[in-house]
């Protein structure tokens, strides 16, 4: 069609948005995305790639506004791929996200839940607790430490973010500044040379630090001079360490670790449990999002403090220690073995004596204890993006458990997991979601899937 084609321009209305944020419009039945418009929107568009089913745009002009429109807060919005939607009100981000959960739910999950609205966040900047900056080298020379550009590979520097902790600012600036007083070099990715690949900053709800050097080499050149001038910029830093990580990978950390100084670790709190994360330990970047979405997958396991509970992708044991106040048993497992090891830890610290640990992959893990009789009540799983192994609910359903408590990151693969079960027997009854992100396109969910025929017995209300 003659419509159909590059750089052409179209009057369009945006109806809804995509996984990524984008904005989503049809021209002549088929659909076109378009970032950085609204729904209710009106445009004029113009067609920037397109193929047989699906277009790219660029708004030219903004013909009809939403009212949820606002003027970005940063002036990285729209060059930085790190946030989406700085250009509406924080409740339409929230109506946004409420939808992409309820729409894949359906669509792919083919469940119709009454989804009630996401439990966003009373503190939407600076609440990022991990911070990962890649390096590379800067198109005018030295090293450019930041993020990357939207959709490209590309590093450009980053003064300050509002997703990041000041402290987080202030240990970058001084990590710069350092490196190019010691004359470090930046990783090149095409040729394999230069030194510095990423810096590495964790904090915690007390304004402690831990820093982390990635490094394409076994060694720092003047390493205390490094340390010195962190240490300079912030009294509350922990620990420096270096991570070697020599090979050709897009994998942030290597295999080894170098204490520079201090402490390899920080503690935090969360649910009442002291935590220590070590430099590779999982651990979600809003820690009081994450109490409420912790909080919700402890409601909707029902427990009554006599339940065996499996908590698969259990990472260094939060959940399951938070599901260990009420079960009589709770195993968790997960394939990293250092995260095995700080749950070991953390259980030991906080005193939780039903609780056990088990390092391996989750279906195996689950299929073993299978074969050894284990039949827990609650099952809750926890896994990455990509969602649940194939071979998985078929493990989890064989076990037989009342409950199946499902946290999720992706709302595409939950949809696509909690069918899987659904075939195996277990109905989808209650979801939540919940705002880890706030100005991302991500958002996490809770589902509560029962066998059929249980009763949902003993659910506290959100």
């Amino acid at each position: 069609m003659e419509a159909w084609k590059k750089n052409s321009v179209h009057t369009l209305d945006i109806t809804g948005y995509t996984a990524e944020g984008l904005g989503v419009a049809r021209l002549e039945g088929r659909v076109v995305f378009v970032p950085r418009t609204i729904a209710g929107e009106r445009w004029k568009v113009r067609l920037e790639k397109v193929n047989k089913k699906m277009a790219w745009g660029r708004g030219v002009e903004l013909l009809e506004a939403s009212p949820e429109r606002v003027e970005p807060d940063c002036p990285l919005f729209g060059k930085c791929g790190g946030c989406q939607f700085r250009h509406m009100t924080y409740a339409e981000e929230l109506r946004a996200k409420r939808q992409r959960v309820a729409d894949a739910l359906e669509r792919v999950g083919g469940v119709h839940l009454e989804l009630p609205p996401v439990l966003g966040a009373e503190a939407p900047e600076r609440y990022r607790n991990k911070v990962q900056f890649p390096i590379a080298p800067a198109p005018e020379g030295g090293a450019a430490v930041g993020y990357y550009r939207a959709r490209s590979h590309q590093v450009f520097p980053v003064e300050d973010c509002l997703l990041q902790p000041e402290t987080v600012t202030r240990l970058r600036r001084a990590f710069v500044q350092s490196a190019v007083e010691l004359g470090l070099t930046a990783y090149n990715e095409g040729t394999g040379e230069g030194l510095l690949r990423h810096f590495y900053i964790r904090t915690n709800h007390r304004g402690e630090a831990l820093c982390c050097i990635v490094a394409n080499g076994t060694d720092l050149p003047e390493a205390d001079r490094m340390v010195e001038a962190l240490r300079s910029c912030e009294p509350k830093l922990m620990g420096v360490v270096l991570n070697v990580n020599t090979r050709d990978t897009n994998v942030i950390l290597g295999p080894d670790y170098k204490l520079l100084w201090g402490q390899d670790y920080l503690e935090e709190e969360l649910c009442g449990h002291t935590f220590r994360l070590s430099i590779p330990s999982f651990f979600q970047v809003n820690r009081a999002q994450t109490q409420r979405l912790y909080g919700l997958a402890l409601d909707f396991a029902g427990l009554t403090g006599r339940e065996t509970v499996l908590d698969l992708y259990c990472g260094i044991g939060t959940i399951s220690l938070c599901l260990a106040r009420r079960a009589g048993r709770v195993i968790g497992a997960e394939i990293v073995p250092q995260a095995v090891e700080d749950a070991r830890a953390n259980a030991a610290r906080s005193g939780v004596e039903n609780a056990e640990f088990f390092c391996g992959d989750a279906g195996a893990v689950a299929a073993r204890l299978a074969e050894e009789g284990v039949r827990p009540d609650v099952i809750c799983v926890d896994p990455p993006r990509k969602g649940l192994g194939p071979e998985v609910p078929a493990i989890l359903a064989g076990m037989a458990p009342e409950r199946i408590v499902y946290v999720s990151c992706d709302p595409a693969t939950l949809a696509r997991d909690v069918k899987r079960l659904e075939e195996l027997g277990y109905c989808a009854q209650r979801a939540q979601s919940v705002d880890l992100f706030p100005r991302t396109a991500h958002v996490e969910t809770v589902v509560l899937l029962v066998r059929q025929g249980k009763e949902t017995a003993g659910l506290g209300e959100i």
